[in-house]
């Protein structure tokens, strides 16, 4: 069931979001050569907690397996929910960094994807897309239009580059949960569901992008989702609210 917000629970989402944008900031500052994705991690946390809100991700249990951290690291060919360790960054890595808040019991739910030091030109590449495919979608987000209208301009910016879209993740509705209804998909083919946005609805979009094929496998750990081929993956997302004037990015500083 899709919940439409009150202009309350959007001001705590907006909030919330807020938070995550302003950690990612500072996590994304510490992005260089030697450090530590744990150390990463740990930095996160530390923030969220002096700003009054929890990390969204950890402890969250969808599945068998518990996420044992507050922040998603996401290396190379690691398309997403990458799990800190003692792994150091290197230069040439273009590494994701995805988080979550809970703040007065509302979340807010952001990525973004990095260079870490000097990367090639087709790693430079892969990012700008994903990012372009990204403000694509979050433009589709208005009145009248439907959520296949975000999901099919992701998938145009991102094919129309050579690339594929990862099908098994999807972006979400979110507010109370970190997950709600409606699913947002990063394409669009006749028969999905389509509903129509309206007014108060908050959702994260959310394009991860691969070089290669779309296909993924999931790694031992029960988490990190890497691309089949090996060739490198790039993830963006913003936490919106679809308002009578366009959508509106919360997690935007």
């Amino acid at each position: 069931m899709i919940v439409l917000k009150s202009r309350e629970e959007i001001a705590l989402i907006r909030k919330a979001s807020r938070i995550v944008a302003e950690v990612l900031d500072e996590v994304a500052a510490m992005v260089r050569p030697g450090v530590t994705t744990d150390e990463l991690d740990r930095a996160a946390e530390k923030l969220t907690l002096q700003k009054g809100a929890k990390p969204a991700f950890k402890g969250y249990r969808p599945h068998d397996v518990v996420y044992p951290k507050s922040l998603c690291v996401s290396i190379n060919n690691e398309i997403v929910h990458g799990i800190p360790s003692a792994r150091k960054l290197k230069p040439g890595d273009i590494v994701g960094l995805d988080f979550g808040v809970v703040y007065q019991g509302f979340y807010g739910d952001a990525a973004r994807t990095l260079p870490v030091g000097e990367v090639s030109e087709r790693a430079r590449r892969l990012m700008r897309v994903t990012r372009e495919a990204l403000y694509a979608g979050i433009e589709q987000a208005r009145l009248g239009n439907r959520i296949g209208d975000i999901g099919r301009a992701v998938q145009q910016v991102a094919e129309r580059a050579g690339y594929s879209v990862v099908q098994e993740f999807a972006g979400h509705g979110i507010g109370r949960r970190l997950h709600e209804d409606p699913q947002v998909p990063n394409y669009f083919r006749s028969g999905m569901p389509n509903p129509r946005l309206q007014e108060g609805m908050t959702l994260a979009i959310e394009p991860m992008v691969n070089e290669g094929t779309a296909e993924l496998e999931i790694l031992d750990d029960g988490w990190t989702a890497v691309t089949a081929d090996g060739k490198l993956s790039a993830h963006f997302e913003h936490s919106i609210v679809i308002t009578a004037n366009g959508p509106e990015i919360l997690s935007e500083l």
